[in-house]
């Protein structure tokens, strides 16, 4: 009776095996401490309305998604390690992250691309990116600093601001956009008084700010995070160096206004990647809006990603790792039906139909190039009142 007993509990041990064995298990890689905390939070709302998405339509490939939670505490350190046990721990067949490019770099050459993990940052902007030797396992649902920076310059120029300091977060993220809004900003006839970097964590700021102010600007553009950032603003105004400032996208945080004061923010404007008003985000935004308010910056795009990974792995009737990523462009890009969020139950029709799908998404097309690049809008934002304020696109 006892070995009829033994016998049964093995085999449903054995059952319970394979059936978490045949789950796609696609991980989460979000700072929810550190700099980017707020972002990091907002971002794993996005990622987890996918996943509720997904497993309500009955799950890929037949069987629920299961999402594991790694923190990258907003650190390269901390998220080589995270990243580390979400591959050889966790078993992961792909991850959604992570965010800032100055921990999704050392994460994907480190320990993705070698592992062979599909790997989707929302917001890793760095124009270094584009050309990082990957495996092809890396991609990005959010355009290139390239770009923004671009854009930054000609909104800069475009307002009448002849002369501006910088100041940004000395990692692949600052740096790289720093330049590209520098290059393209002295090139329409701009002047740069100070470029200078800073690291993140310090309790002040003060000799960076007093360095970005020494010449004649009229602003300072400050390429940060909210926790860094809010400290250098503060001592910016303390000490009398800085009234006008201009941000990039990891500024746009509410909680600003709450910490700086909304007298000392109104007006000041920023860009960053924004999608397009369209059918597909009015759908994002409908779901995911009552249950956690207003989306913050690249909550759509790790949405997207979400979703991604899960229509590649349907696609390729597997979660076999390297054939996740070779079908993520068959699910993205043109040709095929347009599929959108919340239609996951009609794509894995299409898909059984033996029909091609393109998938549209709350951040925009996601058609991948080569690079794993999408193409991007640039929108500007700005403080006004208690408030932030989406302006329109920047060309």
């Amino acid at each position: 009776m006892i070995k009829r007993w033994l016998g049964a509990v093995s085999a449903m041990t054995l059952l319970a095996g394979v059936a978490n064995a045949d789950e796609l298990k696609i991980g989460a890689l979000l700072p929810l401490t550190g700099d980017l905390q707020a972002f990091g939070e907002a971002n794993l709302n996005g990622v987890r309305l996918a996943e509720e998405q997904i497993n309500e339509a009955g799950g890929v490939n037949g069987a629920p998604i299961q999402l594991v939670v790694a923190d990258t505490q907003t650190s390269p350190v901390a998220g080589v390690d995270a990243a580390q046990k979400l591959v050889n721990v966790d078993g992961v067949h792909g991850i959604v992250g992570a965010m800032g490019s100055g921990v999704t770099i050392p994460v994907a050459t480190s320990v993705t691309s070698r592992a062979g993990v599909v790997t989707i940052s929302p917001s890793a902007t760095s124009p270094t990116i584009t050309t990082l030797d990957d495996n092809g396992y890396l991609f990005r649902t959010a355009p290139s600093d390239a770009y923004q920076g671009a854009a930054l310059a000609n909104l800069v120029m475009g307002k009448g601001t002849k002369t501006v300091s910088i100041i940004y977060v000395n990692n692949d993220y600052g740096e790289g956009l720093a330049n590209a809004f520098q290059t393209n900003y002295e090139k329409a006839g701009g002047s740069v008084a100070q470029s200078v970097a800073f690291e993140q964590g310090q309790p002040s700021y003060r000799g960076e700010v007093q360095r970005a102010a020494q010449g004649d600007s009229e602003a300072l553009i400050v390429i940060a995070y909210p926790e860094s950032g809010q400290v250098i603003l503060t001592q910016a105004l303390e000490g009398g160096h800085f009234t006008n400032f201009i941000f990039t996208d990891g500024m746009k945080d509410p909680g600003l206004i709450e910490l700086i004061g909304a007298d000392f923010l109104d007006g000041a404007y920023g860009t960053m990647a924004a999608a397009a008003e369209s059918p597909q985000l009015a759908a994002f935004v409908s779901a995911y809006q009552p249950r956690f308010g207003d989306p913050l910056a690249y909550v759509d795009g790790a949405y997207d990603a979400m979703m991604l990974i899960a229509l590649a792995a349907q696609k390729a009737g597997s979660n076999d790792r390297t054939a996740i990523r070779d079908a993520l462009r068959e699910v993205s890009n043109p040709p095929g039906e347009e599929v959108g969020p919340g239609e996951f139950a009609k794509a894995v029709s299409l898909l059984k139909e033996g029909k091609d799908i393109n998938y549209q998404g709350a951040a925009g097309s996601q058609d991948f190039d080569e690079n794993g690049d999408v193409p991007g809008r640039i929108g500007e934002w700005r403080f006004s009142g208690d408030t932030i304020e989406e302006v329109g696109e920047v060309k």
